[in-house]
This record gives C-alpha cells, sequence and structure tokens, in this order.
C-alpha cells in the first residue's frame, strides 16, 4: 500500500496527471473540429506540460538545495529532463508556424518562473517573476492552457482562424480559469496576501459566483458557433455541471487531493464524455 502511495504522489508530483489534462484538453478540440488524430502534437503537449511545470515548481527548489537535493526530486529532475528530450524529439515533426507559437508560449512560460527586471511599482512581492505579481496568476495559465489548446492543433491542421475558433479559445480560457478557482481558494492558507488571488480580493463566496457566471458564458457561447453539433453542445453542458459541483464544494480545507487530482481530472472527463458521445 506504501508502495502504491508514493506511486501516486510521483505521478502527482512530477506533473504527469497535469500533463494528462493538457493533453485531453487539446484532445478535445481535435474531437470539436472533427480533425484527424495527431500524435506528434498530441505527445509533444504532454511531454512540454511536464516540462514546463516541473521547470515552474522545482526551479527555486533546485536553485537554492543543488548540493542537497532530496531523493525524490532528483528523481524528478531527471524525469523532467527526459520529458524534454521527448518534447524536442516530437518537435521536429510540427509544422514551422506551430513552433513559433510554441516558442512564445514556451517564453511565458520562463518568465513566469524566473526573475526579470520588472519596474517595481508593478510588483507586489519581492520576487520579479510573472507568477508573483499580484493577481496575474491565474489569467496566464487560462491563457497559455487556452492558446496550447486550441490555436496549436487549428495551426498544426493550417485551418484558418475563424470566428468559431475564437469563440473555442475564449471557451477555453473561462474553463481553465474557473478550474483554477478550487486551487486558488485551497492555498488561501498559504498564499501571501501580496499576491492578490481572487478569493483574496474578494472572499470565497464571490470567487465562486464569479466561477458559476463563468460557466454560464463558458455554455452560452456554444449557441453563437456557425457550426455546433448536439454531442458537442452536451458535452458542454455536461463538464460545465460537473466543474460546477467540484467548485462549489471546494474549501479551505479540502482534501489533499481534491484539486490536485479530481478538479485537474475534469479535461480528461471531457474527453472521456466526447470519445463515448462518438
Amino acid at each position: 500500500m506504501q508502495i502504491l502511495k508514493r506511486i501516486f504522489n510521483f505521478y502527482i508530483n512530477s506533473s504527469i496527471h497535469v500533463a494528462f489534462a493538457a493533453t485531453a484538453l487539446t484532445w478535445v478540440t481535435y474531437l470539436q473540429l472533427d480533425f484527424a488524430y495527431n500524435k506528434d502534437l498530441l505527445c509533444f503537449v504532454f511531454f512540454a506540460t511536464i516540462t514546463g511545470y516541473n521547470f515552474v515548481k522545482y526551479f527555486g527548489l533546485a536553485k537554492f538545495h543543488h548540493r542537497s537535493l532530496a531523493v525524490w526530486l532528483r528523481v524528478v529532475q531527471i524525469f523532467s529532463l527526459l520529458a524534454f528530450l521527448a518534447m524536442g524529439y516530437f518537435a521536429f515533426y510540427l509544422d514551422i508556424v506551430t513552433l513559433i507559437i510554441i516558442g512564445a508560449l514556451g517564453l511565458i512560460t520562463f518568465f513566469y518562473a524566473i526573475p526579470i527586471m520588472i519596474p517595481q511599482n508593478f510588483l507586489m512581492d519581492s520576487h520579479k517573476n510573472l507568477r508573483q505579481i499580484g493577481g496575474l496568476k491565474v489569467y496566464v495559465i487560462a491563457m497559455v492552457w487556452a492558446f496550447t489548446s486550441v490555436f496549436l492543433p487549428v495551426i498544426n491542421n493550417k485551418m484558418s482562424l475563424n470566428a468559431d475558433v475564437v469563440i473555442m479559445v475564449i471557451q477555453r480560457f473561462y474553463f481553465v480559469l474557473v478550474l483554477m478557482l478550487p486551487f486558488e481558494i485551497r492555498d488561501l492558507i498559504y498564499d501571501s496576501l501580496k499576491l492578490a488571488t481572487i478569493p483574496q480580493k474578494i472572499g470565497i463566496k464571490k470567487t465562486k459566483i464569479i466561477g458559476v457566471l463563468l460557466l454560464m458564458l463558458f455554455v452560452l457561447l456554444d449557441y453563437f458557433k456557425d457550426e455546433l453539433t448536439d454531442k458537442i453542445l452536451f458535452s458542454t453542458i455536461t463538464i460545465a455541471l460537473i466543474t460546477l459541483v467540484l467548485l462549489l464544494f471546494s474549501n479551505k480545507n479540502q482534501a489533499k487531493y481534491y484539486s490536485a487530482f479530481w478538479v485537474e481530472s475534469l479535461p480528461i472527463v471531457w474527453l472521456i464524455i466526447l470519445l463515448l458521445l462518438g
């Protein structure tokens, strides 16, 4: 039992689960736009997510404890290096324009973790990176996920950026933003007040109200698409309702893996719904 627990902890802490979520969200786009399955892009997103998330999460730890890294962190570092190499391999099979977009998203991820020179009046904390600018965190994450999961498949398939694609990006941004709210609520007892997270600024109740409104917009935007099938609409409504339940039950003292596993699983659930609907 202890071994299974360690394996599960590694699965979560090494960002494998979040990588499956990001890959699933990208696959959702393929199904919504009726694209042919593209193994290379999906594998790239999977390994890029592991590389990016582990870089953001563990850069500071590795920087200040390089000589005395815990065994688990060393394992994560080696695993992340292998993921980086795999990411590079699958990048060779992607379209050049796709790689340019990936490069831009990679820069955002880099500056999200690495201290940069930002005017002090824009900062709400002593750390000079995008992650520490008050109130910016969730919007950066939502934007990167939206662009990755929608624009990359569209551009790699050489499809024009029509109104439906723009609506999908907005929907995806709202969806990921709502997914972040249980994490923000959970971290209330840990985050510095200077981070100015949404729950810190307006409280848990109003944060959930905003989440509900965003989910309503997430569903309503489907009706503005030029091409909308019953399958797509049903999957959108279903995943919105499941997300709503998890959002409403989130609190500061939530179970250890409530957000890190169950909330993070919602893109995977969305993919499964669409696959079951055929």
